[in-house]
């Protein structure tokens, strides 16, 4: 685990004797382990969080043996650190007394010092007890440095007899604090603002060990290096600054989640379940509203949690209460719910698309009308309603597109045939021509259907085809109206609807036949009122005549009716 292997690892810095060599090492073990912690408190929260959506008990959190050790062993060190630091102090500032006297003692040599070999001496003299002295306290550092490097320089200056030593030391230096200067411009390129820190103050200890360059020079050479350390500083006070504002930007989200999580509480006046469960959408928004936020401040951000947490428990608990109470009407909507489930289950697996499609539509509106059955059960009820409705409608969506593919070739093969009974030029013989044609109609109704939206235009086209030959024939008297109906007929029977084009056909022969029977019922009781004379005569013969016509009509509409039922 992380939170292990950091804890042996500050054990193993801790125990170093130079406590002071592993501060900035222990330092980074201890912002690495409350960056674990922290993460894991949010987790935790983000549990307790999903925990009440879900009704669950909400746990406190556990105690971390882990993180009181790492503490206790991090307080052990930081006291020896502290006296450490208290002994560092008392010895800088111990050198900083020494330096300052080796200063007073170095102005003297500048100031009064006549003879070269002498004041060369006093200078190295000092030079390697400065060395000696050690470091001394930052804030002070930077002065007493700058003073004895002052006095270097103008002891430099001094010294005729090194002016070729001196020169080639300022050029060198000079090149040194360049390639300073270049690092410290390269660091704008990192990223970890940490490393920044311990690199710009690795390199001013560097800028300040080196040597002086030629007056000059000094001028422009110092501005520079200065600009270019101000910049990374404000460069690392603009990422706490950002850092800081982040956190108080993501303390001010969460405490004005909490404030309308109170409102939302406050304004509370749910009766129906309905109402509970839009008022639950709120808070759980709320909850994953919080979860995206980044923490904040600690001592605030706990409070802040403390109080959104309160809400929320105060929620869910009259939640709770209210749906302790109507707990028996979620029993009976559960058990409806159930049986629709189980007819479900026996439908799911028909094949009769249409009327199958149709209950299920049917139970569907019936499973919407009755409302929630809870949250324990609402959830599971509807994942295996739906898991039958989507098996249902996939296996129905499987077929239907299968039949797609087969009406779409069904589609080519009767564009095919009737391009076929176009270009095709019949036999003179009628008989022989009738002969094809009914074959031309066998083969297209053999091919079968056509998608639906193509199946007029292309039984219209077969029909017209075949219309064309028709009339070509010429046929005349009953064969005429024999291979008419017989066209009819199996033309017919290729129509899209063809049950029905035979059914509506059937019909209005039936009228026909009904009407034909109806009229011969008036000539003969017409018959009845003639006179025997020879005008009389006339008119009966005239009316036989009609009768005979009709029953023949009769007999050829019923042979037709006939035909029908055999269709």
């Amino acid at each position: 685990m992380e939170k292990t292997s950091l804890l042996e690892n500050l054990k193993t810095l801790a125990s170093q004797e130079d406590v002071l060599a592993v501060a900035r090492e222990i330092s980074e073990l201890r912002n690495k382990f409350e960056d674990v912690t922290i993460e894991e408190d949010r987790l935790f929260q983000v549990k307790q969080l999903d925990a009440q959506a879900a009704g669950e008990e909400v746990l406190e959190k556990p105690n971390d043996p882990i993180r009181q050790e790492f503490y206790e062993v991090y307080s052990e060190y930081r006291e020896r650190k502290n006296i450490a630091q208290k002994v560092k102090s008392d010895t800088e500032e111990a050198n900083l007394r020494r330096k300052k006297a080796l200063i007073g003692r170095m102005r003297e040599v500048v100031e009064k010092e006549e003879n070269i070999g002498s004041a060369m001496a006093s200078f190295k003299e000092i030079q390697e007890l400065w060395k000696e002295a050690g470091e001394v306290p930052r804030d002070k550092r930077q002065d007493i440095q700058s003073e004895y490097s002052r006095l270097i320089e103008t002891f430099f200056y001094h010294i005729k007899i090194y002016r070729e030593l001196r020169d080639h030391d300022f050029h060198r230096n000079y090149q040194l604090k360049l390639d300073i200067i270049n690092r410290i411009q390269a660091l704008e390129k990192v990223e970890q603002i940490k490393d920044v820190e311990q690199a710009i103050r690795n390199l001013q200890h560097e800028w300040d060990e080196t040597g002086p360059v030629n007056n000059d020079e000094w001028e422009n050479l110092k501005n520079t290096y200065w600009e270019n350390v101000k910049a990374v500083y404000a460069r690392i006070q603009v990422f706490y600054d950002e850092r800081r504002n982040e956190l108080t930007e993501n303390l001010a989200k969460k405490q004005a989640i909490a404030v309308r999580a109170e409102q939302l509480l406050n304004s509370l006046e749910a009766s129906t379940t309905k109402d509970w469960e839009s008022a639950t959408a709120s808070l759980i928004a709320l909850q994953e509203e919080w979860k995206t936020i980044g923490f904040g401040p600690r001592k605030e951000n706990e409070d802040t949690w403390k109080e959104f947490r309160g809400h929320c428990d105060t929620f869910f608990q009259k939640k709770k209460a209210f749906f302790d109470s109507i707990r028996g009407q979620f029993d009976e909507i559960t058990e409806k719910k159930q049986k629709l489930i189980a007819q479900l289950e026996t439908l799911c697996h028909s094949t009769e698309w249409k009327d199958t499609t149709e209950k299920i539509v049917k139970i569907q509106n019936e499973w919407k009308t009755l409302g929630s059955a809870g949250q324990r059960q609402e959830q599971k009820l509807w994942k295996e309603f739906r898991a039958h409705c989507d098996f249902f409608f996939n296996a129905k969506q499987a077929f239907y597109a299968k039949q797609d593919e087969e009406l779409a070739g069904n589609l080519v093969l009767k564009n095919e045939l009737i391009e076929k009974i176009k270009s095709t030029p019949l036999p003179e013989d009628k008989r022989e021509a009738l002969s094809i044609l009914k074959q031309y109609s066998a083969e297209f109704n053999e091919i079968g259907k056509v998608p639906m939206k193509h199946k007029d235009s292309i039984f219209n086209a077969y029909r017209s085809a075949l219309n064309s030959h028709y009339e070509k024939l010429k046929l005349e008297g009953e064969e005429q109206e024999k291979m008419m109906f017989q066209a009819r007929l199996d033309t017919l029977k290729s129509s899209p609807n063809s049950e029905k084009a035979l059914s509506r056909e059937r019909a209005d022969l039936v009228d026909k036949l009904n009407r034909l029977k109806a009229d011969i019922m008036q000539y003969e009781n017409n018959l009845g009122f003639f006179s025997k004379s020879k005008g009389a005569d006339v008119l009966r013969k005239e009316v036989e005549s009609k009768i005979a016509a009709s029953n023949r009509k009769i007999d050829e509409l019923k042979r037709k009716i006939a035909a029908l039922k055999q269709a």
